[in-house]
Order: structure tokens, then C-alpha cells, then sequence
């Protein structure tokens, strides 16, 4: 398949000497719970970031031809969209605390504005001298809009990247997961990034991770 059709149909192609490297080797919980290796995600979300937005995800794992290897392939469906799904809920958690600070920041920066305000006003019956009062009402009003910067950033820019990850999670999470055996006496040839698949079964060639 040509790299044009593969983008055109989002499709991300890995190719692994076992199912089990996808996942990561020290977690404890059932296969259908495990965490992806690291390597694996980084590549399945590189790539997915660069693939257009408006399609469903078609995720290709290559895998040895034999009884054990196809015992595991069943399941791999559901465990990537177990995972995708709960990297996503994670993420929906980020942004939730991300906006419950945004709320405190907000309405302590509307309390010191208010009473920034107030002591500008205050402070302009205290001073005769027209130059001085002038700079010490500008320096209240100041203070007031700077304590409300944080809330403004968070509201209006912060929570966008991390939307857009949860987003994409979601995503993977209903990807189309194929499995596609190889014969196991093949021998194990890494594929480059550029025909967008990954190999866990032999050295990565780092030339196209820049």
C-alpha cells in the first residue's frame, strides 16, 4: 500500500515478533488491562497526530503466525481500546483540574481587581501631588489585571492542547484494530517510519524519529 493511501485511510501499521511487546512487560493486571509498552504508544499517537481528523483510525498489527501468538491476537482489540479509553479519562481528569484552578485563580483575581480598584479610588483623595497620585492609581490597577493573567491563560489557552490529546485518545480508543498474521519463519525486517510502520522485533533505525 502506497503511503498517500495509507494516510488517506488512517491507517497506523506496527509489526511485532510477539503481541505480548506491545505491552508493558512489569504490569501485573490481565492482558485485556495492560498498559502499552511506551514505544508503541508514542509511535500509534505520533502517527495518529499527523493523520487527518475527519477519519476513524485503522490500527494494522502484524504478528508471527502460530497457535499462542492468535490466543493473544483475540483480545488485542479490546485491549487497545481499553487503554486508548482510559489514557483518555485520565486526560478529561488533567482538564477537570485544570478548570477547578482556573475558577479558584478567576475568583481570586476578581477579588483583588475589585480592591485594587477601591484603593485607586482611596488612594486619589490621599495625594495632592497630581504626578504621584497618578502613578500610584495606575500601579493599583496594574496589580489587579496581573492577578487575574493565570485565569485568563488557563481559559483561554491552556485547556486547548489538552483537550485536543483527550480528544484524540478518544479516537484511538474506537480505532478498527486488524490483525494480520505473518508466517513465523519470516525472517524480521524493521519498517521505517516513512511506510508508517513500527518494529519491535529488531533495532530501530532513529533516522526518521527528527
Amino acid at each position: 500500500m502506497r503511503k498517500d493511501e495509507e494516510i488517506a485511510d488512517n491507517v497506523i501499521e506496527i509489526r511485532v515478533n510477539g503481541i505480548a511487546q506491545l505491552f508493558h512487560t512489569l504490569d501485573p493486571f490481565p492482558f485485556r488491562e495492560k498498559d502499552l509498552d511506551r514505544e508503541a504508544e508514542d509511535y500509534i499517537v505520533g502517527w495518529a497526530r499527523e493523520l487527518p481528523a475527519d477519519r476513524a483510525f485503522r490500527i494494522i498489527v502484524h504478528y508471527p503466525d502460530d497457535e499462542s501468538q492468535a490466543d493473544l491476537a483475540r483480545d488485542l482489540p479490546e485491549a487497545i481500546g481499553t487503554y486508548f479509553a482510559g489514557r483518555a479519562a485520565v486526560i478529561q481528569g488533567d482538564l477537570n483540574e485544570l478548570f477547578r484552578i482556573g475558577r479558584r485563580s478567576l475568583a481570586i483575581g476578581v477579588a483583588i481587581l475589585v480592591a485594587c480598584l477601591v484603593a485607586s479610588n482611596l488612594a486619589s483623595g490621599f495625594f495632592a501631588d497630581t504626578s504621584f497620585k497618578k502613578m500610584v492609581e495606575e500601579s493599583f490597577l496594574i496589580l489587579g489585571w496581573v492577578a487575574n493573567w493565570r485565569p485568563l491563560e488557563i481559559f483561554l489557552y491552556d485547556w486547548w492542547p489538552i483537550a485536543r490529546r483527550r480528544d484524540l485518545f478518544r479516537r484511538l480508543s474506537t480505532a478498527l484494530v486488524e490483525r494480520k498474521p505473518y508466517p513465523d519463519r519470516a525472517p524480521a525486517r524493521a519498517r521505517s517510519r516513512s511506510n508508517q510502520g513500527l518494529s519491535l522485533d529488531g533495532p530501530r533505525d532513529d533516522s526518521h524519529e527528527n
